[in-house]
């Protein structure tokens, strides 16, 4: 019998990719939201389907971890940058971490996920790209005025301009 070692949480990257994921040594979690954005048909639903066969489970996250997962997004700058189904994602990748010690891997090729997950020692590996080497904070900055934000603003109170996102400090993974 093949011992399971790991545990993958996949994001639609992760699905819509079609490259192969090792079922041997793993098991295979998502969300209803990563599931709902997969529409029926088409060869990115089979792959989501074959996976389902292979041992892909659908689970729902804690509110509990909803919640620090957007608190931590709020202190990196990502909660503006984070979907609700990227945030159902992570959530989901701490509650396992919580009721198993085996390694928790979130496999996304998204930025704002790897930089979140980085954040609470959640591992992670991109599918088509690298993935970051850097955790990133992002604040808010007005074009016009030129005034940080750490909140996500969208139009700047002191003059009206929109505002944009930048980085305001990197730090080696």
């Amino acid at each position: 019998m093949i011992k399971i070692s790991k545990i993958y949480i996949l994001d639609t990257s992760a699905i819509l990719s079609g490259k192969p994921i090792n079922l041997n040594d793993a098991e295979l979690f998502t969300t209803p939201k990563i599931s709902d954005e997969l529409t029926p048909g088409g060869l990115d639903y089979k792959n989501f389907q074959y996976l389902r066969e292979k041992g892909l489970t659908i689970h729902s996250a804690s509110k509990e971890s909803v919640k620090k997962i957007k608190d931590v997004s709020k202190e990196t700058g990502d909660i503006g940058r984070l979907s609700k189904a990227d945030i159902e994602l992570l959530a989901l990748s701490l509650d396992i971490r919580k009721k198993d010690d085996r390694d928790v891997v979130i496999l996304t090729d998204d930025y704002s996920i790897q930089n979140v997950a980085n954040a609470i020692n959640i591992k992670f590996e991109g599918i088509s790209q690298s993935g970051i080497t850097k955790r990133f904070k992002w604040t808010y900055r007005c074009r016009g005025c030129g005034k940080e934000f750490k909140e996500n603003i969208k139009i700047c109170p002191i003059c009206g301009t929109k505002t944009r996102n930048i980085v305001s400090g990197k730090k080696d993974i």
